[in-house]
């Protein structure tokens, strides 16, 4: 089995109180207490390594807010990658943060280190501080849109993490364009979908027919303006699975599972959406992280995502590229009482505007055709 790991070194402890945020009261992920000891850090890296059979390593370091483990913890971390890393292989460092810590001597060291960086901004200096407030409440705009520039300073170039709120689907073409101004190449949007204990959604949850509607209008601004400039995650990943490859994301693949958490006492959990007692594995200081990742409790969770298909999925045309999407949203209940992606309606509205121009595309590139001449001829179907 191939798998990688999410490592929370800080538990859920972060310096930012977003409002739509699903990890902080998660099992096991109290926001007091100290961040992952070195003997537990030594542990999961060289188990981590031994346990991997690619030729490189990828290493995740989330949240909570990750930085706050502290850049000794980092140093650390690659002085033990290095130590345990077999000749031949490779490792691969990504640190997913909201950017507020990262000041010259943090992004000297991930530019030193080859560190990929993702930051959270929420496009808009307006939709982004609606929700993400540092801990005093206040605003953190204007500070991470700072760590973005600094980062690109030192020579990287950040993936761009945009939440989707019923927000920001009222400014679609304003955070697109905000985002694409940083050009850093890389934009991802995340829809926030948290269900209550009331079983109701939160007010900031987008609809599907709102997201459907925001997927259209970034695709539109997208393929006019900057085909070729820049990527969109959910854009790059429709057109892989139309070139009939594999996704790079697992919630567009078919099964699920191959990504672990390791949170920062060692315990082991199904997936950054199931950090929860249900979902526990074990502790890797008393099961290798290889068996925990093949054991039958994990297997079952990830073919769980292809085996409880509804009807409705099996028989959509969009299937081979979507595969019913993450089972965390499965719950909405269609006219044959299965449960469906919450946001499949939107999904679909995305596909059917923007698969057919998508291969009109391709199908132009393989005439030849240089990314202008395709936005051009493009432009009068949009």
């Amino acid at each position: 089995m191939t798998f990688v790991t999410m490592t929370k070194p800080a538990g859920a402890l972060c310096n930012m109180q977003c409002s739509y945020c699903y990890y902080l009261h998660t099992h096991g992920s109290d926001m007091a207490g100290a961040v992952m000891d070195d003997d537990t850090l030594e542990l999961y890296i060289r188990t981590y390594i031994g346990a991997v059979k690619e030729n490189v390593v990828s290493f995740t370091w989330h949240g909570g807010e990750p930085t706050l483990a502290g850049l000794d913890f980092y140093r650390k971390a690659v002085s033990l990658q290095k130590k345990y890393l077999p000749q031949g292989k490779d490792c691969w460092n990504n640190l997913q943060t909201n950017g507020l810590l990262l000041d010259d001597a943090w992004c000297s060291f991930l530019k030193e280190n080859h560190f990929d960086v993702g930051i959270s901004i929420d496009g808009t200096k307006f939709v982004h501080d609606l929700h993400r407030h540092d801990t005093a409440g206040s605003p953190t705009y204007e500070r991470v849109a700072s760590s973005v520039k600094r980062l690109q300073r030192h020579g990287i170039q950040p993936d761009l993490l945009c939440t989707v709120t019923m927000d920001t689907v009222s400014a679609a073409k304003s955070v697109y364009k905000t985002l694409a101004g940083f050009h850093t190449g890389w934009i991802q949007f995340i829809p926030i979908v948290v269900v209550q204990e009331n079983g109701e959604l939160t007010e900031e949850s987008v609809t599907p027919q709102a997201y459907g509607k925001f997927l259209k209008d970034i695709f539109r601004e997208w393929i006019r303006n900057d085909l070729g400039k820049g990527n969109v995650q959910i854009i790059a990943e429709t057109a892989l699975a139309l070139s009939g490859k594999k996704p790079n994301v697992c919630w567009f693949a078919e099964t699920c599972g191959d990504v672990l958490i390791v949170e920062k006492d060692g315990s082991v959990y199904s997936c950054d959406h199931y950090v929860d007692a249900d979902h526990y594995l074990g502790n890797i200081r008393e099961t290798e992280l290889g068996v925990l990742a093949e054991c039958e409790q994990q297997k079952a969770f990830g073919n769980a995502k292809k085996d409880t298909l509804a009807k409705q999925c099996r028989e959509c045309p969009y299937l081979d590229i979507c595969h019913g999407c993450c089972p965390k949203d499965r719950f909405l209940i269609n006219e044959d009482g299965e449960k469906v992606y919450y946001l499949c309606e939107g999904l679909r509205m995305f596909f059917d505007y923007a698969v057919p121009l998508l291969k009109k595309a391709m199908e132009l590139s393989a005439q030849g055709k240089t990314q202008a001449q395709i936005m051009q001829r493009l432009k009068p179907l949009t």
